[in-house]
């Protein structure tokens, strides 16, 4: 699947003394609804059971056996309940389907309860939950408890329920690149690959000497002529040596080819001090360009904020960012200053930035040793945000919302830096604290924590504390 959008399997529910003269109508209508709304929709033809439904277990391996044929294909599965539902035909369709699950009951409408009309799927959802709890068969249920296909309340329900299939399904088989070994002084970001390997993440690690090496044997060539005319319109270079910037389209380049050959959804790089002392530039604008292209690419080999900014840019379908909980903001104690050197996306700045050296790391490596730092501002937008560690075998994260502001950050500040105005901030960074967490979050536009919140505890096993 490679779309914006989640392809949704469609079954149809029936229960036979109820009107099935309902159930066709509603296997077009959701159809044209979700399709209308981006989503492609698959489900079988209506002949291959009565009317296009599933109300017997002999329908529901019929469904069941469709599922498997087009494993793959679709990230979700919507249960439409346009009567009460059969709820042993429902399990036996979807059992395995091994995706997020849907269910939607039509409502009854006053004018229309005569028996060859009324529906009963108010009651039926509630019997389809009581036996899916039963079999441990994890389902979404949002309000209102019935809705419309044709109502906002619908389309809110399928933007909610699309976003947990995006993160389930990014997550779900991931491979996360670690380039470079960790830092030894940060050993914040020290990571269980086993836990992350039972939890279907697949962490490929990669020593920084081949990277380097590459870079320095790569020859000019299309693709580094491509990777620097992309890095020529994302910021403004005229302080930077052209040697650094050759440098940095190669080094990209060679990023690239990583990825291509791990396929890997999502890194977190080594940036220092190998960078600087062997090549002479920080890779800054790169994890920015990796970044603003959908590949979330975080700092100093933080694996577990590289795996939080894939959850993160699933649900948002924009573009994720890893910054410092780096400073306080005056006196005011719901604010901070979010910061990084220069990864963010430019989608998630207010301009262009520069890049300048590595204004930090010049005190250990020398000046002019560090080019490649995009410095700027993040944009005021709302935003979630949340890391995650690994602790016992178990994969534990935390997720808040706040919103970058407007509010002013001194010129001389350095890296790509926002304020942060988040609700009980203080409280918020204890708890952070407590649990052991890094000193890193990462970030994405949009207020999105309970979708992201219900893929990861109840489709993916994942433990999540809210802020």
């Amino acid at each position: 699947m490679n779309s914006s959008k989640t392809c949704f399997a469609l079954v149809i529910g029936n229960r036979g003394f109820f009107p099935s003269s309902l159930l066709i109508e509603a296997r077009n209508e959701m159809k044209e609804v979700l399709e209308s709304l981006g989503h492609q929709v698959i489900m079988p033809d209506e002949k291959a059971t009565a009317h296009g439904a599933v109300e017997t277990p002999r329908e529901g391996r019929i469904y069941a056996e469709f599922l498997q044929k087009h494993r793959g294909e679709y990230g979700g599965v919507i249960l439409s309940l346009p009567n009460f539902g059969d709820e042993t035909g429902a399990v036996e369709a979807l059992r395995d389907c091994g995706v997020p699950i849907f269910i939607q009951a039509y409502p009854d409408e006053l004018d229309k309860m005569a028996p060859e009309l009324r529906r009963d799927a108010f009651c039926g959802k509630f019997s389809v939950m009581d036996v899916f709890t039963q079999y441990g068969l994890p389902f979404t249920s949002l309000t209102p408890h019935t809705v419309s296909p044709r109502s906002d309340a619908f389309v809110r329900n399928i933007e909610y329920f699309d976003r947990v299939c995006m993160v389930y399904n990014a997550l779900k088989h991931s491979v996360i690149g670690a380039v470079g070994a960790r830092t030894t002084a940060f050993k914040t970001v020290r990571i269980d690959e086993l836990a992350l390997q039972r939890n279907g993440i697949t962490m490929e690690t990669l020593d920084l000497s081949e990277i380097i090496a590459r870079t320095g044997d790569m020859q000019n060539s299309s693709a580094v002529e491509q990777k620097a005319e992309v890095l020529r319109s994302l910021t403004n270079w005229d302080q930077v040596p052209q040697q650094a910037f050759d440098t940095l389209a190669k080094l990209g380049v060679v990023i690239d080819e990583v990825i291509e050959e791990y396929r890997m959804d999502a890194l977190a790089l080594r940036c220092w001090v190998e960078m600087q002392k062997q090549l002479n530039v920080s890779p800054c604008i790169l994890l920015s360009e990796l970044n603003q292209r959908g590949i979330p690419a975080a700092c100093e080999v933080d694996v577990g904020n590289a795996v939080t900014m894939l959850a993160l840019k699933a649900a948002s379908g924009s573009p994720a960012a890893c910054l410092d909980w780096n400073n306080n903001y005056g006196d005011d104690e719901d604010a901070c200053i979010l910061f990084h050197c220069g990864p963010v996306p430019s989608s998630l700045m207010t301009s262009k930035g520069q890049i300048s050296d590595h204004l930090i790391l010049a005190n250990s490596v020398g000046e002019g040793c560090g080019y490649g730092c995009n410095t700027g501002r993040i944009a005021p937008v709302p935003f979630s945000f949340g890391s995650m560690l690994t602790e016992e075998g178990k994969l534990k994260f935390y997720l808040g919302e706040g919103e970058f502001t407007n509010d002013p950050i001194p010129q001389e500040f350095f890296g790509c830096a926002g304020v942060a105005r988040i609700e009980n901030l203080q409280e918020k960074l204890q708890t952070i604290g407590y649990l052991g967490h890094r000193h890193h979050t990462s970030i994405t536009p949009g207020h999105l924590v309970k979708p992201v919140q219900e893929a990861m505890v109840k489709y993916l096993g994942y433990e999540v504390t809210l802020l």
